[in-house]
């Protein structure tokens, strides 16, 4: 008899477990992720940055839904859970928090941009921005007898602003030897585009007009300080 029963109980624990479907979170590159919503009717697509980020740019069809809106599980829930849901940010740390938060209310699939819409544009998928410092402007810049360390940031970039203090002092105590220019990525959308540059902070360090070393991500001020002799 308690055998018939723990086949019973096994029976049913399987069938259960049979009808559970899982959530699949995918990070997608630009391309993938390009034809993954446009062959997608009606497209579920979440713009996850702030509605200042969004206003500047954003992908057609896309909503905004900010990630650390205080409100993103209440906007998300009036989703279709049985659908695809696309979800994109800046460089891909907020999109990467918002599918992980989607699969936990139990969306079955998540798509998530991978590089964000920095990697979307420098791969030429983004509309051709505009304004800022130009590449003719950008290149006299560099082609310098000093050396000359160009640094792209933008304001909401976490390890940006980490660095700021010090690299605002850099930039300010500028000599001869070395000159250190801040360049605002959202300002200078097109640069960024036409360099490629895909992460921030960006990092470029030129001599003679040669580009002698790179680095993306936070870097201490006495590493970045040792890198500049």
């Amino acid at each position: 008899m308690k055998a018939v029963t723990l086949l019973i109980c096994g029976l049913l624990l399987f069938t259960s477990c049979k009808g559970q479907q899982e959530t699949t979170v995918s990070k997608l590159p630009p391309l993938e992720f390009s034809r993954k919503i446009q062959g997608t009717p009606d497209v579920q697509l979440l713009d996850v940055r702030t509605a200042q980020e969004f206003e500047s740019q954003h992908l057609d069809r896309a909503v905004n839904v900010d990630i650390n809106g205080g409100n993103f599980e209440n906007k998300a829930a009036s989703l279709d859970k049985s659908k695809p849901v696309f979800v994109y940010c800046m460089v891909g740390g907020r999109s990467g928090k918002a599918a992980e938060k989607l699969a936990a209310m139990g969306f079955l699939e998540v798509y998530d941009l991978e590089g964000g819409i920095m990697k979307w544009n420098a791969e030429g998928y983004g509309t051709p921005a505009k304004g800022g410092m130009s590449l003719a402007d950008y290149e006299k810049l560099v082609t310098s007898d000093q050396k000359v360390l160009i640094s792209f940031f933008a304001e909401w970039c976490g390890p940006c602003k980490k660095m700021a203090p010090y690299m605002t002092a850099l930039e300010k105590d500028s000599t001869d030897n070395i000159k250190v220019v801040r360049v605002d990525a959202d300002i200078n959308k097109a640069l960024a585009q036409q360099l490629k540059v895909q992460v921030l902070p960006t990092l470029l360090l030129f001599k003679d007009g040669k580009q002698t070393w790179q680095h993306t991500g936070f870097i201490a001020e006495a590493d970045l300080k040792k890198a500049l002799e």
